[in-house]
């Protein structure tokens, strides 16, 4: 795992716990140029990355990780509980985002979650986003574009079902499941599970509870 952010003593702070959690803390950068640049050196499973660093932030630093190492994954970490932010963050190929008053083990938890493929999203930001939906009643983006069993499909997804417990709750293969997946991403010009359920979640077609 690749640490990112300008204060030394929050990265300390957050090797230290995440080492005792098990996990392998192999290099921290001090700001996005940095963080690119290990990225491409040591090819890290995850990146844990802050929003506001010096010389390039750390949404511009996702998007170049994520075109050169696609299969790096990405979790934003982050003083900024905005939508907007969130957004340009996912555009850029975030696997996640948290906010930096969430708990060592919540982190923990949402890294194990986007290295099996699944969504990591501040509870904070998931309820801004379903005041938002709600807000906007039955307005013409709640207009349905999946069909009934992909929205299935999706909403297990959203709450954190992997692909075989989707196969298990649905009685069907794992296959048809990925074969949904894809339709999903299309319709919802997603290039992941994390990009799709924020998608839906702002069209109001899943719920994240």
């Amino acid at each position: 795992m690749l640490l990112a952010d300008d204060h030394r003593m929050l990265r300390e702070g957050l090797r230290r716990s995440l080492t005792e959690l098990g996990f392998d803390v192999v290099a921290e950068a001090r700001n996005g140029v940095e963080a690119v640049d290990l990225a491409a050196a040591i090819r890290p499973d995850v990146v844990l990355m802050d929003v506001g660093m010096p010389e390039l932030g750390g949404i511009e630093a996702t998007e170049q990780i994520k075109a050169r190492l696609p299969g790096t994954y990405v979790v934003i970490l982050t003083m900024h509980a905005d939508q907007d932010v969130l957004t340009e963050a996912i555009r850029a190929g975030a696997n996640g985002y948290l906010v930096k008053d969430c708990s060592t083990d919540e982190i923990a938890s949402a890294i194990d979650a986007v290295v099996i493929g699944e969504t990591a999203l501040s509870p904070r930001l998931a309820a801004s986003m379903l005041a938002e939906v709600r807000n906007q009643g039955s307005s013409s983006q709640t207009e349905r574009v999946i069909t009934p069993r992909e929205e299935e499909v999706l909403q297990l997804i959203a709450d954190g079902c992997s692909t075989p417990e989707v196969a298990e709750q649905l009685f069907i293969s794992q296959k048809t499941v990925k074969n949904h997946l894809a339709s999903i991403y299309q319709k919802l010009d997603a290039r992941d599970r994390t990009q799709a359920v924020l998608q839906a979640v702002r069209m109001g077609i899943v719920t994240i509870n």
